[in-house]
């Protein structure tokens, strides 16, 4: 495989989308079809000048807008603590050139914003912020519509040049989180995971991966909880994945959802 490697993990991941099939569905699937423009605004050093900031712990949301000022200093901060307050703002207020979006919330998952950011305001660079670097977390919100994710665990400097990296064309992307999708997508796959599957596990993964709970999915499929379980385990197997999230990828490869 031909690697080039650059200053970042975040170019070399870029470098990576021409060769393995799954990083490259990766790729199709996030960083290129859903994000093209994205992409040209970053290829033309679109400025930043506005931005919003979805952070519940006052800490953080200081510690973030610093962030913000040193990887752009004439930059506009508008905030909010929880997701209401946070529609209530962007829902009301022209369109911000770059959220920082924290997950875990009072009120939910800070997905929910980005969701309406992707609808609403396609964009604005939406940016997770967040101490979680787990498939469960990571993975759904590369799907509802972020364009990178930075742990906050890490030094400030870090940050600033992750987020610097966006006018030179790098996703803003932490080492580890950059690391993690590329084990995830170098990994073997079937090329027709829907081969694998019978009719009632294809049933079950559609169904699941829209969100539903086991007990959800026995109540609408008038099952048990312990034989939709059963389903889950096989079907995790077959793909050879992990996670709800890995599993609502291939879902959605294979057309269920």
């Amino acid at each position: 495989m031909r690697v080039a490697i650059g200053k970042s993990w975040c170019r070399l991941f870029l470098l990576l989308v021409s060769e393995p099939p799954r990083l490259r569905e990766c790729i199709r699937f996030k960083f290129v079809y859903s994000h093209s423009n994205f992409f040209e605004r970053m290829r033309t050093n679109y400025p930043m000048k506005t931005a919003f900031i979805l952070e519940d712990t006052p800490e953080s949301q200081l510690w973030l807008s610093e962030v913000l000022h040193n990887s752009f200093p004439e930059i506009v901060i508008g905030s909010a603590n929880n997701i209401a307050q946070a529609i209530a703002v962007i829902s009301t207020s022209p369109p911000v050139d770059i959220a920082l979006i924290d997950l875990s919330l009072p009120d939910g998952s800070g997905i929910t914003v980005i969701e309406w950011f992707n609808r609403h305001s396609p964009h604005t660079i939406c940016v997770v912020a967040s101490i979680f670097d787990d498939d469960r977390h990571i993975f759904p919100a590369l799907r509802a519509g972020a364009h990178g994710y930075l742990l906050k665990d890490q030094p400030q400097d870090a940050l600033v040049q992750a987020l610097n990296g966006i006018v030179t064309g790098q996703p803003p992307l932490s080492p580890a989180i950059a690391r993690k999708l590329l084990r995830h997508f170098h990994e073997p796959y079937s090329t027709q995971p829907q081969e694998l599957l019978t009719e009632r596990e294809k049933e079950v993964l559609s169904i699941i991966a829209k969100g539903m709970t086991m007990a959800e999915t026995a109540n609408m499929l008038g099952l048990k909880r312990n034989t939709i379980a059963g389903y889950v385990k096989e079907i995790y197997r077959k793909l050879n994945v992990s996670s709800r999230a890995e599993a609502a990828i291939t879902a959605q490869k294979m057309g269920l959802i």
